[in-house]
């Protein structure tokens, strides 16, 4: 099992930045590829970014790509999502969660282990 927790969520003005962070605890972190999704009210869950194992390869949404980074500390068992550049459609519940195929996904079925999600509200 792999336990995951979320921070970092908030209500930011348009334009403004935060940065997600999300804890793993259970088994071997680095064993896992991380990726983060959102879900906004009334949608489906959508594939934000992932990260392999060992940061060799990342990959956005495109909508993303530009504004959003995923980085990984191993070291800290830790997954971030600096967002920037935020706009009231980027409002959504943000979850991180764990592959053990340790590629690059964007499928949710896909992942094994899910946290439990952090708000993010974007004012105009």
């Amino acid at each position: 099992q792999v336990q995951l927790v979320e921070s970092g969520g908030g209500l930011v003005q348009a334009g403004g930045s935060l940065r997600l962070s999300c804890v793993g605890s259970g088994r071997t972190f680095s064993n896992y590829a991380m990726g983060w999704f959102r879900q906004a009210p009334g949608k489906e869950r959508e594939f934000v970014a992932a990260i392999t194992p060992y940061s060799s390869k990342t990959d956005y949404i495109d909508s993303m790509k530009g504004r959003f980074i995923i980085s990984r500390d191993n070291a800290k068992n830790t997954v971030y999502l600096q967002m920037n550049s935020l706009k009231p459609e980027d409002t959504a519940v943000y979850y991180c969660a764990a592959d053990s195929g340790g590629v690059v996904r964007t499928t949710p079925n896909l992942y094994d282990y899910w946290g439990q999600g952090t708000q993010v509200t974007v004012s105009s």
